[in-house]
């Protein structure tokens, strides 16, 4: 992960919507530290602008024509592309949520986000962190709840390429992709978790009601280094890419807070 960008974040959008490009690039671009560098009007040409270009972040609309930006995100990501790829969503969709998640896009905003939260979410991706917006941990956390961890809110048909599937997918070849599967039964732990430490344990749970590391700093009375130390054993220890991998891991083998709310 790295704290500082040499030089200004360079910036692909990929939309169909003209309108919606030109808004998008005024946004960003009256923002000292970002260049938009190109832009997509298809799935398809957002491929192949974002690797000529390599930039640090593409945001990525999911309709498109020709390739939708779920696909093209996922075919970035085979194709081990170094940018960091941020959603551009609506909640009209469940399952837009969850394939995003698992074709690996590093963020997830919403179309109505203000102008801020757009800008603070790509320089998020830009330093190559993951960043779930508090309305998406939210909608992650509900869809759990209300459809239990094995499902992830998706019918059977879809449900084997859950979210699971995405950290299976991701995890390091020393933890095999069966190691990181939903463990329903409360009897039966996760025997990663096992590996955790007291405080990277409660770590994980404020990850999972959508904390930012400041937000878990102040929650537990620690400095926001020391927390971005656990998150990092965290994710190492569990087998997992981010902390989007983290809060559906948490909620597929039920490490939650008692009572526990999400981030407002």
């Amino acid at each position: 992960m790295t704290d500082e960008i040499a030089g200004p974040i360079r910036v692909v959008l990929a939309d169909d919507q003209d309108l919606v490009r030109v808004g998008l690039r005024m946004i960003l671009e009256s923002e000292d530290g970002i260049e938009v560098v190109g832009e997509a009007r298809n799935g398809v040409e957002a491929i192949e602008v974002v690797t000529a270009l390599a930039p640090d972040v593409v945001c990525m609309d999911v309709q498109m024509p020709e390739l939708d930006g779920l696909a093209a995100t996922r075919a970035l990501i085979a194709a081990g592309s170094p940018t960091g790829v941020l959603v551009l969503t609506t909640f009209n969709r469940d399952d837009y949520l969850f394939e995003a998640l698992e074709a690996g896009a590093s963020g997830f905003v919403l179309k109505n986000s203000s102008p801020e939260e757009l800008v603070a979410a790509v320089q998020v991706v830009a330093r190559g962190d993951a960043l779930l917006s508090p309305d998406v941990t939210r909608r992650v956390i509900e869809t759990f709840t209300r459809t239990g961890p094995a499902a992830g809110g998706r019918d059977s048909a879809s449900a084997s390429a859950g979210p699971a599937a995405s950290a299976a997918q991701a995890a390091p070849a020393s933890h095999p992709p069966h190691e990181l599967a939903a463990t329903s039964s409360a009897t039966a732990e996760h025997p990663r978790l096992s590996e955790l430490t007291d405080r990277e344990r409660e770590v994980l749970e404020l990850i999972a009601l959508g904390l930012s590391n400041a937000e878990i700093a102040a929650r537990l009375y620690l400095g926001e280094a020391t927390i971005k130390t656990h998150v990092s054993k965290v994710l190492q220890k569990l087998g997992l890419r981010d902390r989007i991998q983290a809060v559906v891991f948490a909620y597929e083998n039920g490490v939650t807070v008692p009572g526990g709310d999400p981030a407002p």
